[in-house]
């Protein structure tokens, strides 16, 4: 089955109406019906600005890297990515075309 694969780079510290960022967006994601969505922290990372964030014992980061992943079809990704943006504050987001391959909830 053809999908999209959106994930949203944000940082552990970022908030949106009083509460974290990832949090406030899979609400909102879960809100909407979108089949799922899922929040890895990072260990490490940097972005366009190259600040080094990292959970090294000897330099402690308070905005590790957070990466939210959510596989759909483009028909119900398409109308959530515009709120989307707005509460992940012109962050990095990106779409990319993905095959399912299993996943029952999935099967033909």
């Amino acid at each position: 089955m053809k999908a999209k694969l959106l994930r949203i780079y944000i940082g552990e510290s970022g908030h949106y109406e009083g509460k974290p960022a990832y949090h406030a967006i899979v609400e909102y994601l879960r809100s909407k019906g979108i089949a799922g969505a899922t929040v890895f922290r990072g260990f490490e990372g940097y972005g366009v600005h190259s600040i080094l964030h990292t959970a090294s014992i000897l330099r402690l980061s308070e905005d590790l890297p957070v990466i939210i992943e959510v596989v759909e079809t483009t028909e119900r990704l398409e109308p959530v990515i515009p709120e989307i943006k707005k509460m992940a504050k012109d962050k990095l987001i990106t779409l990319q075309d993905v095959d399912i391959v299993a996943g029952h909830e999935y099967e033909a």
